[in-house]
């Protein structure tokens, strides 16, 4: 049985590295199609960050002599810096297995929040759902400010591969050049068939730079910060795995069990889309998988940003 078991570990872990090599490969053909800023001669990474003070105020006045980027232990000259990109690109998954049946009104309401938050001339968002697979609802539309009625008239039935879902729109937001990407994700945070871990799928998405934003769409008593939470709600369902998860693409997530907590967490995700860094510098060229660290030279400053990139693919990244 122990070796099954580590024949099996062995053959995902290979067929993750073969995905994710896949998704780079697929994201620098798609990127080719543009003209590059920088010579496609030079391995460039790029990354987004968000910067907040300990009073949790999004801090939007820095240049790009406030940064340091380390790469594993070692420091990399910024080689670009931009905080003044046109437009977002929003992917929105809902999780419509039958654990969601109560909630799924919650989490129209919350998708709608975030549409609402959305330009109408330069921001786009692709609608997406899934139970054990990955169904587009809409494409990525600029001026999309309602949920397509569709979604209204689906039943949550099913179990729930969430891990792989958003392992699959990351790939697909990735290709959405130009603009500030992310996924946000509408779920109650169960998932019963996915294939890929979290630390997987935190891989796939921080390799390809998109922030990972998790909803909590759960009732009161599942919210740690309501008066009616339980006592099993001090270890809420976020914890651990997907906060993990979340917090290594440089996302977050937010628990909402009331409109107004609903509204609050649509709005801090586009004001942090709004708000970004995004900077690039130029890779060791060692293939493989490189922990990343980007702080401000203020150490009183918070950065969230993805913890690591794969080297080995030419990808000139513009801005």
């Amino acid at each position: 049985m122990a070796a099954y078991l580590e024949m099996t570990r062995a053959v995902r872990q290979t067929l993750v590295r073969g995905f994710v090599a896949a998704l780079m490969l697929q994201s620098s053909l798609g990127f080719a199609q543009s003209p590059p800023a920088f010579k496609s001669s030079i391995d460039l990474v790029r990354v987004t960050a968000v910067v907040r003070d300990h009073k949790g105020r999004l801090v939007m006045d820095l240049s790009v002599r406030d940064f340091e980027v380390l790469d594993g232990n070692e420091r990399r000259p910024i080689t670009d810096f931009r905080h003044d990109v046109d437009g977002l690109s929003v992917a929105l998954v809902f999780d419509i297995s039958g654990s969601m049946e109560a909630r799924f009104a919650d989490a129209r309401e919350a998708a709608g929040h975030i549409l609402s938050w959305l330009d109408g001339v330069r921001d786009e968002a692709g609608v997406f759902m899934f139970d054990t697979r990955l169904v587009e609802v809409a494409p990525f539309t600029v001026g999309l400010k309602t949920v397509p009625g569709s979604i209204a008239a689906v039943v949550p039935f099913g179990e729930t591969s969430l891990r792989d879902a958003i392992a699959q729109t990351a790939e697909r937001v990735g290709r959405r050049e130009g603009r500030r990407r992310a996924v946000a994700v509408l779920t109650d945070g169960n998932d019963t068939s996915s294939r890929l871990t979290a630390g997987e799928v935190a891989s796939i998405a921080s390799a390809i730079d998109v922030p990972v934003y998790i909803i909590g769409v759960v009732a009161s008593i599942d919210n740690p910060s309501a008066d009616t939470a339980t006592p099993s709600a001090d270890r809420p369902w976020h914890a651990g795995l997907l906060d993990d998860l979340a917090t290594r693409t440089g996302g977050r997530v937010f628990v909402a069990s009331t409109p107004g907590q609903r509204s609050a967490a649509a709005r801090q995700i586009i004001e942090e889309l709004r708000h970004q860094y995004l900077m690039a510098f130029e890779s060791s060229g060692r293939p493989g998988w490189h922990p990343l660290v980007v702080r401000t030279r203020d150490k009183d400053l918070i950065v969230r940003a993805r913890n690591g990139y794969i080297a080995g693919q030419s990808r000139p990244n513009a801005f």
